[in-house]
């Protein structure tokens, strides 16, 4: 893809987040709507921001048994998402359902281990290893299940690259140098992600709490 900043457009008033979108649509690839935008404007929120012309990231992060995954995943058909994510710890037969249900056009990717943990986190929740090691047992687990891809932090989406040369990968918490981190933990500049062979950058607060949005965007896109 020519730009492969999607921005994360978490608004909960759907006025706003369709005027933001519009100002800087000419300066991201895409947009990311994730559970806080979907629960509060659910379908017709999504088709409002589609209108824009923009390929829409359903970042739902799905994770139920297999059944009910596959179903969720055939009830979001009508807004013909370009990427829709679903849990890696929901197992693989669950991965399996969610992309066998999922339109043609949809990339379907497992989300590993989200960017506001880290290794403290991660041990609290009784899983032994880092998190480079249970990013990569993910990654592997995706990989065999027919996934598209995964999501993972910057710091991991080199390795998981080297092992799996055709994965499509999706990058979180980004952040411009000199940007505070914020409830991130795990984090990088949009520039090194991309040399490491992230697919999709996914930005929000960097350019959407900026007091002039559209030219944090020109910037992020500058050092592309």
């Amino acid at each position: 893809m020519s730009n492969p900043v999607y921005l994360a457009l978490d608004l909960p008033q759907l006025d706003a987040a369709k005027a933001l979108a519009s100002r800087v649509k000419a300066h991201v690839g895409g947009v990311k709507l994730g559970l806080e935008f979907f629960c509060a404007h659910g379908h017709h929120g999504v088709h409002e921001i589609a209108h824009l012309g923009l390929p829409i990231f359903l970042d739902l992060k799905l994770h139920d048994i297999p059944n009910t995954v596959a179903g969720a995943m055939q009830a979001i058909h009508v807004l013909e998402p370009a990427i829709v994510t679903v849990h890696a710890s929901g197992g693989r037969a669950m991965m399996e359902d969610a992309k066998a249900a999922a339109s043609n056009g949809t990339k379907v990717v497992a989300v590993t281990m989200l960017t506001s943990m880290d290794n403290r986190d991660l041990e609290r929740t009784g899983v032994k290893g880092g998190a480079h090691d249970q990013v990569m047992r993910l990654a592997e687990l995706a990989e065999a299940a027919g996934l598209d891809g995964i999501v993972c932090s910057g710091q991991e989406v080199g390795a998981v690259h080297r092992q799996w040369k055709d994965g499509f990968f999706v990058v979180p918490g980004l952040r411009l140098p000199g940007n505070g981190a914020g409830d991130q933990k795990r984090v990088v500049t949009p520039r090194q992600a991309r040399d490491d062979g992230a697919s999709v950058l996914v930005i929000g607060r960097p350019i959407s709490r900026a007091d002039d949005p559209v030219a944090a965007a020109i910037a992020v896109e500058a050092t592309l």
